[in-house]
């Protein structure tokens, strides 16, 4: 058992490094192989100019995600709406969503689940399959 799985600890951003993906890059604050948590896994993701997640869900957890900075193009379902620092969006378990950038710099949210699942979270991608493949035009 780790001292964070004991009796909780920290997590300094310069010692998490960034994964990168084709539509932007993710760090754990927290999650199941970094601080043996169960209940929440906390995801910072990135994303660039144009950049975003396309569609998914996540069956068996919820979401919330937070704004931290920039202008995020957010769908839940089949609603869009721009937000910005501060404000968030609630998905509960099963229902599509995708984030995307609108603006012109870096865009960044933390994306909160719970519980656990896997590695932390687990999704289903939806952006090749009708109606999501043609909702963003």
């Amino acid at each position: 058992m780790t001292v964070l799985e004991q009796a909780g600890g920290f997590r300094l951003a310069k010692d998490v490094p960034f994964d990168r993906h084709a539509w932007g890059a993710t760090r754990f604050a927290s999650h199941p192989a970094s601080t043996g948590a169960r209940q929440l896994c906390v995801l910072e993701a990135v994303f660039g100019p144009g950049g975003g997640h396309p569609f998914h869900m996540h069956p068996d957890q919820e979401e919330l995600l937070y704004v931290v900075s920039g202008r995020i193009e957010q769908w839940v379902g089949r609603e869009m709406r721009i937000l910005g620092p501060g404000d968030s969006a609630f998905l509960p378990a099963g229902v599509v969503h995708a984030s995307h950038n609108a603006g012109d710099g870096e865009g960044k949210v933390l994306a909160i689940f719970g519980p656990c699942v896997g590695d932390g979270f687990a999704s289903v991608e939806l952006a090749d399959q009708a109606p999501w493949s043609g909702l963003r035009g």
